[in-house]
């Protein structure tokens, strides 16, 4: 009985013994990390802006003497066209994809044109400053904006008749509105480049003749319209 005893003990206190010289089980295996790809920033177009423009004008002008001189005699609508530069101000606010905002700007041109009225007499109708101030709504593709545009302009309708080297000129200032859109293109974080067309239309400038000059006075409507091609520049100050 004393040997099974001690048999027994012995094996009892073998087992931990063996227990510790076992090799130690390695950890689980780790999960392989996913991959989350990170999404670019997406451009915001909120901010105010200046720049700077230049293009191209051309368009159509229209003397009627009919209610000068009691009889319809009109020149016809005869073309006139020129170059035109300036700069711009203006200010967008971005909301999801779309985009507000409104924008002026102030061009020199040299937009003219003649025509005859009855030889030797010519009709020239010129334009030497623009200025718009319109809306804006458009639909952003991150750094692509495309746009629509409305607004109020501005600018002079001179008129001038010549005849056996004499000359009669009268320059005004018209008001009258504008439309048109464009695409616009951020090239940096602060600036952007834009192409665009305007259709401008001044109403009536006018040729007038005092009772001194021509024995009687003398009002001739002068229409001025013309479409605006210019391309620009931006430099954005941040966002708001």
């Amino acid at each position: 009985m004393k040997r099974i005893v001690l048999a027994a003990a012995m094996a009892l206190t073998a087992v931990p013994a063996l227990a510790a010289d076992l090799p130690v089980a390695p950890p689980p295996p780790r999960a392989p990390a996913t991959y989350v790809p990170v999404a670019a920033p997406v451009y915001n177009w909120s901010g105010i802006y200046v720049g700077v423009n230049g293009g191209y004008g051309f368009g159509d002008s229209n003397w009627d003497f009919s209610s000068a001189v009691g009889f319809p005699l009109t020149t016809g609508n005869f073309d006139v066209h020129g170059p035109l530069v300036g700069g711009t101000i203006g200010a967008n606010f971005q909301t999801g994809q779309f985009v507000f905002g409104v924008e002026a700007d102030g061009d020199w041109t040299d937009i003219s044109g003649s025509a005859g009225v009855c030889s030797p007499a010519t009709c020239q109708t010129s334009n030497e400053w623009l200025a718009t101030l319109r809306g804006r709504v458009g639909y952003a593709f991150d750094r692509a904006l495309i746009y629509a545009t409305a607004g109020g302009a501005a600018g002079n309708v001179k008129a001038t008749l010549s005849a056996g080297g004499v000359s009669l000129s009268t320059d005004t200032n018209e008001f009258g509105w504008t439309a048109g859109g464009g695409i616009e293109y951020a090239l940096t974080n602060n600036l952007t480049a834009k192409v665009e067309y305007l259709f401008v239309d001044l109403g009536n400038g006018s040729l007038s003749c005092s009772v001194a000059t021509c024995g009687i006075p003398i009002t001739v409507p002068v229409s001025f319209d013309a479409s605006l091609v210019r391309a620009g520049l931006n430099f954005k100050f941040g966002g708001f």
